[in-house]
């Protein structure tokens, strides 16, 4: 695990120059990666130079999606992207699914962008609900599953993983 900080400000620059969106995949491709099963590489949500390394070196993607209108909106932009990004520098890219975050059972509108976006693309059955367990996290300097792994937050990263690890199984 390598987590981010504040640094990955400067390396957004530092990447312009080089070889466009494939610096992620030639530095995957030297490490000795062959004897994790999963790797895991979170992106920022802005569709920059970072974001496309990662969907150049990735086999596959997750699109975590508020249900939101401007989030639906924004799901246009990133699949066209990923179209893209297959037509050019990663034919094998795929999209796993999406993964419904910050939900509020109670929003009608979140279910009426989760009726959407199922009718256009595999959606995860887990989903990550509004958690005030999981804002909290970052500010303790800890992941949400070692703040506090019962909350209902951690509890649905939990029925995420549990949901892909079945998938390839």
């Amino acid at each position: 695990m390598a987590p981010a900080s504040q640094d990955l400000t400067a390396v957004e620059y530092e990447l312009f120059d080089e070889e466009r969106g494939t610096h992620l995949r030639r530095v995957l491709a030297n490490a000795d990666i062959d004897r994790y099963r999963y790797v895991v590489i979170d992106s920022p949500p802005s569709l920059g130079v970072l974001t496309l390394n990662v969907l150049v070196a990735a086999d596959r993607v997750i699109v975590p999606l508020q249900p939101e209108y401007y989030a639906l909106e924004g799901i246009t932009y990133l699949m066209a992207t990923i179209d893209r990004v297959r037509g050019s520098l990663n034919p094998d890219l795929t999209v796993e699914g999406i993964v419904l975050t910050m939900w509020d059972p109670r929003n009608r509108l979140a279910h009426q962008v989760a009726e959407q976006v199922r009718r256009h693309f595999h959606v995860f059955d887990a989903v990550i609900p509004r958690n005030v367990r999981l804002s909290e996290a970052p500010s303790h300097g800890l992941p949400a599953l070692l703040y506090d792994v019962q909350s209902k937050g951690a509890q649905g990263y939990l029925s995420l993983a549990r949901e892909l690890i079945e998938a390839r199984a």
